[in-house]
Order: structure tokens, then C-alpha cells, then sequence
């Protein structure tokens, strides 16, 4: 892929750096060139030094040849700016926005513009990691019916089958992260000490899934 990035700031420049690790070729577009100093020396993508709205300024950086374009910079207005000129006159169809400011994020993503909320998701983050297990979930669907929480596993699952909770829960295990690993669960998968489970479910099941889990097994 080639991917076009405005914004070189901690974010822009993470994700720069993460796709080219990952082989892709990418672009970036900053009004201020000491910013390209975040991308390191070895950075091999092309650096463009312009306004990231500007037509002519997306041209340089390969817009024509993208398929992707992310809009990081400080500014929502700017951001949003870019993303509609990327989508609208150059068809570019996965087109990403940070915005700040959670409610105009809602509107843009109505009009068919990917956008992160940064305020909005890192408080969270930190919520879901101060409220009690299964008190907010990961991840809902935009009609509510589905939801994904990660939940760590308790000593009374500890040495279970996964298929076993997922029979007992109603729930179905998405992935299991182990030792920083994401591993997909089999019929023979044992849950361990250490894992956390990524628990799909849907949303009027939720409080027998936590039942259970907190229950531990029932044992024939």
C-alpha cells in the first residue's frame, strides 16, 4: 500500500514508522519541517512540506497512487479539511481523521469519514480500566446488539477448556492474549494463568456471561 499521512507529530510519525516497519510505501505532509525530525534517520518515505489540504501538496506526496490517507494533525478543522479532499477529489476511499472533539467526530462519521475521537477514547481506556469487569465493554456495534469485552481469566477458569466457558457462557472467545500473543482458541485450547480473553457476546447476555465466568465451571 501507499499511504498518505498529514500530521508529523507523535502520532503521525508512530504511524508512519509503523507502516513502512510493515512494507508499506508512505508519504508525509507537515507546514513545519523540523517535524520530520520525529521520523528518525532512517526513515526511506517521502517528506512533503506544505499545507495537507493543499491539492497540489497532496499531489507531490502521491495522492494520485494512494490507498489510504490519515489525517493527524493538531487540528480538527484541518484534519477534517484533508479528509474530505482526499475522499472527494481524489476517491480515495479508507480515509482516517483524529478529531478532538468528540461531537463533531459522530457528525464526520455519519458523513462516511473513519474519524478517532482522541479525548473521547482515551478517557475510555481509562475508564474501562477503573470500573469493575464487564461494567463497560471493550467494543459495541453501532446497533448495540453485539459487544466485546477482554476479560482476564480467574483462578476458577485457570486450567479449563476454552470450549467449556464458551459452552457454559453463551459466549464465544474471539482470541486469548497470552505472554503479549494474541492465539486464536481450538477445541483443545486451556485457558492459563495470565490470559485475557476477548469475549464476544451479545449485549442482553452480558450479565449471565459475568454470572458464569465469576462462578467458575459447573462440573457434571
Amino acid at each position: 500500500m501507499h499511504v498518505v499521512i498529514m500530521g508529523c507529530g507523535r502520532v503521525g510519525s508512530t504511524l508512519a514508522r509503523s507502516l513502512e516497519d510493515r512494507g508499506h510505501s508512505v508519504s508525509v505532509i507537515d507546514n513545519n519541517a523540523d517535524a520530520f525530525r520525529r521520523l528518525g534517520p532512517t526513515f526511506a518515505g517521502t517528506k512533503v512540506l506544505g499545507i495537507g489540504f493543499d491539492q497540489k501538496v497532496l499531489e507531490e506526496a502521491g495522492i494520485d497512487k494512494a490507498d489510504a490517507f490519515a489525517a493527524v494533525s493538531s487540528g480538527d478543522n484541518s484534519n477534517i479539511i484533508a479528509a474530505r479532499v482526499a475522499r472527494e477529489t481524489f476517491g480515495i476511499q479508507m480515509v482516517v481523521a483524529r478529531i478532538y472533539d468528540p461531537g463533531r467526530a459522530e457528525v464526520y462519521q455519519r458523513l462516511g469519514i473513519t474519524t478517532v475521537a482522541t479525548v473521547k477514547w482515551t478517557a475510555d481506556q481509562v475508564l474501562r480500566r477503573l470500573l469493575p469487569v464487564g461494567a463497560e465493554p471493550d467494543f459495541r456495534d453501532p446497533s448495540g446488539t453485539i459487544r466485546l469485552d477482554a476479560i482476564a481469566v480467574n483462578e476458577r477458569w485457570t486450567g479449563q477448556r476454552t470450549v467449556v466457558f464458551q459452552e457454559q457462557s453463551g459466549s464465544r472467545i474471539a482470541w486469548v492474549d497470552r505472554l503479549g500473543e494474541g492465539v486464536l482458541p481450538t477445541r483443545d485450547s486451556v485457558l492459563q494463568e495470565g490470559d485475557i480473553m476477548h469475549l464476544v457476546m451479545r449485549e442482553e447476555n452480558a450479565e449471565q456471561v459475568l454470572r458464569v465466568f465469576e462462578r467458575g465451571p459447573e462440573v457434571d
